[in-house]
Order: C-alpha cells, then sequence, then structure tokens
C-alpha cells in the first residue's frame, strides 16, 4: 500500500472509477483488468455479493496485482476486516455498512475511506465528516446492480457539485453511467464517475476506458 499522502493525491487525480466483480463467468479478470488500467481507470473495486472471505481475499490479490503494475488505487466494498487483510488502499462503506470511526479504528489511519450517498442530507454529512475522503452521490440512474433501489438522479448530482466544488473533498457520481449519457452528468457538475457496465460489458473494454477516461479528463 502507498503512503497516505500519495494515496490522496492518486484520489485527486482520479476522474474514472470502476466497480465489478470477478469475472468469474468470463474467466478473464486478469487481462480486463489489464485492458480498463492501461485505458484510463482510476480507481478499481471489487464488489461481488456473497463472496466468501477466502474467496473475496484470493480475487483481491489479482486486483491488488494489476493496480501495483498500473499504479492505480485498489478498493474493497464494505468490508473492513477484508481492506485490512488485503492491504487495499480504499474501504467504500454504504449507508448501512460500520460506522466510520469503527471502520478507521480496524484500518488505520493510512486508507482511505469513501461513502455513498442517497440523498442531499447524506451528502451533507459525508462532505464533511472526519475520516471520509471521499463520496459517491447516486444512483444517477437506475441500474440492475442496485435492484429497486430509488435513484435520486441528476438533481443530487448538482446540489453535490454546489457543496463540494472542485478543489474540496473528491466525490463521484454514480448509477447507469456510460459514453451515451456521460455529457449529461459532466454538465450537472461532475467531474469524477463510477461506471459498471459501461465497461463490463463493453465489446472492448480497454477502448471504452480511453474513451471514458478522455472525455471526463478534457
Amino acid at each position: 500500500m502507498t503512503s497516505g499522502e500519495d494515496l490522496r493525491t492518486k484520489l485527486s487525480d482520479a476522474r474514472l472509477y470502476l466497480c465489478c466483480d470477478a469475472r468469474e463467468q468470463q474467466g478473464d479478470l486478469p487481462q480486463f483488468l489489464d485492458a480498463v488500467l492501461s485505458g484510463g481507470v482510476d480507481i478499481v473495486q471489487l464488489r461481488q455479493k456473497g463472496m466468501e472471505a477466502r474467496q473475496e481475499l484470493a480475487a483481491l490479490e489479482v486486483f491488488a496485482d494489476a493496480c501495483r503494475r498500473h499504479g492505480k488505487l485498489l478498493a474493497v466494498n464494505d468490508r473492513a476486516d477484508i481492506a485490512l487483510g488485503a492491504g487495499a488502499d480504499i474501504l467504500h462503506l454504504g449507508q448501512d455498512d460500520l460506522p466510520v470511526p469503527l471502520a478507521r479504528h480496524i484500518i488505520g489511519e493510512q486508507p482511505l475511506i469513501g461513502r455513498s450517498c442517497h440523498a442531499e442530507a447524506e451528502v451533507d454529512q459525508a462532505a464533511a465528516a472526519p475520516g471520509v475522503d471521499y463520496f459517491c452521490t447516486g444512483p444517477v440512474w437506475p441500474t440492475p446492480t442496485k435492484p429497486g433501489r430509488f435513484a435520486p438522479g441528476l438533481g443530487l448530482v448538482k446540489y453535490a457539485a454546489r457543496l463540494a466544488p472542485e478543489g474540496t473533498r473528491p466525490w463521484f457520481a454514480i448509477g447507469g453511467i456510460d459514453t451515451a449519457n456521460l455529457d449529461e452528468v459532466l454538465t450537472a457538475g461532475a467531474r469524477r464517475v463510477v461506471v459498471v457496465r459501461a465497461l463490463t460489458e463493453a465489446a472492448d473494454p480497454h477502448a471504452a476506458a480511453v474513451e471514458l477516461s478522455g472525455r471526463l479528463r478534457a
């Protein structure tokens, strides 16, 4: 794991964040990670519900190796113990996960902590809470990765852009974002996004990452 200062510098520079599973059906996890990380993904998070700890740690070894080789950030979803065991750079917490102070006690001061936000009050809290390094706002559009979850839409993106303008605490828009609707998200004020299917279902993941990253950095 990189030093805390270097992690925060990388986070500040990050624009494209990918959540993906362990690609067990495709059987191409190392190749897929190399493709998207070389294409411009700055942060990659393993998100696969229902994995046993040993299985998740084994998959994270592949993620960690790819992130080291490409100089990118590795995130773990929900589990502070798994983040600690994997030596992850980031622990991402939902609203129903561990409280930030407890998670921070488990993982220590160096790794970054992110928070998911689905309402203005949650954005208010995440933008100011000690121990939080970034937050995400969404879903912008309904998404099958979170079935049944209300999508607060672009309004919450606009709210976050007013509350935390560029240069303050980093934040990402998330939820159904792809190359077709990215301009709407950028117009609403986001400068960083989290994607899933835009890369995991792309015919050419490397090319899709190059396009998304390039537009975010334009």
